[in-house]
């Protein structure tokens, strides 16, 4: 102790008790710290690296081996820095990307990725930068709504999205060779990423556009219109009085012309 005690004012102690407290607390630290947070980052950082891969393999000959995006001659691709994992988990688990060729509208297919795999280029792209996650299931689950929510959600599907794709959802024809494509059938976190991240021509609704369970209206409405049983018939697009106002001006003036011209042959042949 009277050696400890007689080199206490040593210009070196200080700096010698900082490095053994630190010593300690690191130690402490180590000895505290959860593992399972450790685990969850290199399982995190081994997914990222898996979505890599897959993203050189399949994606980087038109958005370049980064993300970066690239235009030479017939490639073009959008950069992908920002885009955030909701807009690959909506492109990719609805088949529309990889693109088979360039075109004016990436059409719905069956994904060629299981869903781990989009997992992981999903992780991989949101890496790039910050952007929309992948909804919770909360957010896009619509079971036991009311009949209030269904008529709202309605309400800002005829306000919001109806112009595109008709009253129906069924979808219609752009500018451009472009369209909006029919509703029924999408996955409901599908419907949810759209809305979320604008594909294509869409436009984007935020949270501060459309609010998480105006969202979840929406697609409330949507699901409860494509489960109304087909009462047979032509449904002529389902969009109302128009198509079925039109089709009905054309039979009737072709039964009229029909009829006028039988009436004036018939007495064509009475004279």
């Amino acid at each position: 102790m009277r050696f400890l005690s007689a080199r206490r004012r040593h210009p070196a102690a200080k700096v010698l008790m900082l490095l053994f407290a630190l010593v300690v607390v690191g130690g402490i630290y180590a000895v505290v710290s959860p593992a399972d947070q450790v685990a969850a980052d290199t399982g995190k950082s081994q997914q990222i690296a898996e979505g890599k891969a897959l993203f050189a393999v399949g994606c980087a000959s038109c958005h370049g081996l980064n993300g970066e995006g690239q235009v030479s001659g017939t490639i073009q691709g959008p950069p992908l820095i920002g885009v955030g994992a909701a807009a690959v988990d909506f492109q990719v688990g609805t088949g529309r990307m990889p693109m088979a060729q360039p075109g004016q509208q990436a059409p719905r297919k069956k994904n060629v990725y299981t869903d781990e795999e989009i997992a992981a280029l999903a992780a991989y792209v949101a890496s790039l930068g910050p952007g929309p996650d992948i909804p919770a299931e909360e957010n896009y689950n619509t079971e036991g709504m009311s009949d209030e929510d269904l008529a709202r959600g309605g309400e800002l599907f005829r306000t919001n999205c109806s112009a595109c794709h008709n009253f129906a959802g069924s979808g219609g024809a752009l500018p451009n060779g472009k369209y909006a494509p029919t509703l029924e059938g999408v996955d409901n976190r599908h419907l949810y990423e759209a809305m979320q991240t604008g594909p294509q021509q869409m436009p984007v609704f935020p949270d501060r556009a459309l609010t998480p369970e105006e969202k979840r209206q929406i697609i409330g409405y949507l699901n409860n219109l494509n489960s109304q049983p087909n009462q047979g018939g032509f449904t002529l697009g389902g969009i109302g009085p128009v198509s079925e106002g039109f089709w009905a001006w054309v039979v009737g003036l072709g039964v009229l012309i029909g009829f006028t011209v039988w009436i004036t042959a018939k007495g064509a042949r009475a004279k």
